[in-house]
């Protein structure tokens, strides 16, 4: 290794716990990196598998864990099942606006109405 590497955090698993945080909440489109990421929306369905891994964390290391790393983990799960549905909900509100313009009472629709 060369003197100028930077140090890495230890390897521990609140660390692994934290990092797929971060994943799932840009996942969630709660963060952004560059102007190619700020147009991009949320993708639910990646954060719902990152979610789901925790979950399957969770699952597996029961019994195994400090418990510091169990409230870590409950914590994390809990606040990203939160903010999941928080971005479920407005991804609907979103959407339902898109739908309302295409319906029959759209402007421009009148004649659509009309013949039907």
């Amino acid at each position: 290794m060369a003197d100028n590497d930077t140090s890495l955090p230890p390897v521990t698993f609140e660390f692994f716990t934290a990092s797929l945080k971060m994943q799932t909440e840009m996942h969630l489109g709660l963060f952004h990196f560059g102007d190619k990421d700020e147009n991009a929306g949320p993708d639910l369905r990646l954060a719902r598998h990152s979610i789901d891994l925790l979950a399957l964390m969770q699952e597996k290391t029961k019994g195994n864990l400090t418990l510091e790393e169990q409230r870590f983990l409950e914590n994390t799960l809990t606040e990203l099942r939160f903010r999941f549905i928080q971005a479920l909900e407005k991804s609907k509100r979103e959407e339902q606006p898109a739908v309302a313009e295409s319906g029959p009472e759209a402007p421009g629709n009148e004649e659509k109405a009309a013949s039907e």
